[in-house]
């Protein structure tokens, strides 16, 4: 069984930090790409950060670049976003995605983030 499980998600204030995890079973990631993808009530999944396999690929949405980290450990099977000097705009339930987009594979239950003051 596959399983993608998210976790790190709360309330911060704006200008705080938080760090998701997520833990991968049931299926090897090595060779895969992960994505982190958010989404707000009444609109769709948007994809956050990705990292190729290797971590040598990241890629981030505009609105998040130079403010959120995405990184992955294979060994451990797990995938990790830093999240600093968040916004209220990031507000969303945040998801742990298997592939390199927000809708194209498997993903976790999610973990809801709140930044208000």
């Amino acid at each position: 069984e596959v399983r993608l499980v998210e976790s790190g998600g709360g309330l911060v204030q704006p200008g705080g930090s938080l760090r998701l995890s997520c833990v991968v079973s049931g299926i090897d990631i090595d060779w895969s790409y992960m994505t982190w993808a958010r989404q707000v009530p009444g609109k769709g999944l948007e994809r956050v950060a990705s990292i190729s396999s290797g971590g040598a690929t990241r890629n981030y949405l505009p609105s998040v670049r130079g403010r959120f980290t995405i990184s992955r450990d294979n060994a451990k099977k797990e995938v990790y976003l830093q999240m600093n000097n968040l916004k209220p705009e990031d507000t969303a339930a945040y998801y742990c995605v298997k592939g390199p987009t927000a809708d194209g594979g498997p993903k976790g239950p999610g973990t809801q983030v709140t930044v208000s003051s």
